[in-house]
């Protein structure tokens, strides 16, 4: 049986976006739809979790973002969410079965260009929801 293992690779990720406002519309509605808590938020940036979003003239260039959705129904609500707060079409809710016959996943793209996904992995077993990082005092 294959094992994935998440949540150890990465410890953040910070884009920059050309349109501040514009991305905080398009992702907040995201994450509503998710049930991801927008972490925060100042006259420069925000962020949600591992990710950290701020402007800037340049924007960071095309990157894929795939986040956790918890069933197929949620695929479809991030897409059409996605869709109203201003992303355009990168493929449909369904199923890819070239990546593996369970995978469920809707593509958009944000105002900045970035393919954002949101994935159900289909039915599988999770050794935890989350991890949790309490820094130690010294």
């Amino acid at each position: 049986m294959e094992e994935y293992h998440r949540g150890r690779l990465i410890d953040h990720l910070h884009f920059t976006v050309r349109d501040l406002e514009a991305s905080k519309r398009f992702y907040k509605a995201v994450f509503k739809v998710l049930g991801i808590p927008l972490g925060g938020e100042e006259e420069d940036h925000f962020w949600a979790d591992e990710l950290y979003i701020s402007q800037a003239a340049t924007p960071s260039g095309a990157l894929h973002l795939a986040f956790v959705a918890a069933d197929r129904e949620t695929v479809n609500q991030f897409y059409k969410a996605a869709l109203a707060a201003g992303g355009r079409d990168n493929g449909p809710p369904g199923l890819r079965p070239e990546y593996h016959p369970h995978y469920y996943g809707a593509f958009v793209l944000d105002p900045d260009g970035n393919n954002i996904e949101a994935v159900d992995q289909g039915p599988v077993t999770a050794s935890a929801d989350s991890i949790l990082i309490t820094p130690e005092s010294s």
